[in-house]
């Protein structure tokens, strides 16, 4: 019996992690279409979704040890962390995707792709990553796994956003956003609700 409750955890807690994985990815997504570069090969796009998912790996990491520091201290609270955490990302993709379906933007103009600019977007992209790794430690997750799924799924999504990009992808960027906000608040509560229930 005891055996079995583990694995249903287990199993709960890999659709959670593949989920969160998801809306964290959907950042990446959106600006993986390459709509404001001159000439986007397949090669950029392979080391844009590459770049964006070694990015998405490693932040989660940086914040789950800088977060154990203090997982002690905050053990009786760590669920009210990991709620607003994740409710502050999620909302703020949320308010970000609105206001680009009210108001999308078009790239004033077309710049060539550069490893600076690529970078620069890994990072800006992967910040929430680094703050739901702070949320991983006091949840304690699995923080390997979790990496591995994290950048591999960003990897793939990003991927599928170039592909699509030239013909819908400012328009799914926009709506990835809007998910991936979804996502993460639906992650908080669910994290805040079965602590609460237990």
């Amino acid at each position: 019996m005891k055996l079995k409750m583990e694995r249903t955890v287990l199993r709960m807690d890999s659709v959670t992690l593949f989920l969160l994985a998801c809306g964290l990815a959907m950042d990446a997504f959106a600006v993986s279409n390459g709509l404001c570069y001159h000439n986007f090969r397949r090669s950029q796009a392979a080391l844009s979704a590459v770049t964006f998912g070694i990015f998405q790996a490693i932040m989660p990491v940086i914040g789950y040890f800088a977060g154990r520091f203090f997982s002690e201290a905050i053990s009786s609270v760590d669920h009210w962390i990991a709620f607003i955490l994740l409710g502050l990302i999620g909302g703020h993709m949320l308010l970000e995707a609105i206001r680009e379906i009210r108001h999308p933007e078009a790239c004033a103009e077309k710049r060539p792709f550069t490893l600076r600019i690529l970078l620069v977007q890994a990072v800006a992209t992967s910040i929430d990553a680094l703050a739901v790794g702070v949320s991983f430690a006091v949840v304690d997750t699995n923080i390997a796994a979790a990496a591995a799924i994290i950048g591999i799924i960003t990897c793939a999504l990003c991927v599928i956003g170039a592909a699509i990009g030239q013909k819908c992808g400012a328009f799914l960027g926009q709506w990835a956003k809007l998910l991936g906000g979804v996502i993460l608040l639906g992650i908080g509560f669910k994290i805040l609700i079965e602590h609460l229930a237990s």
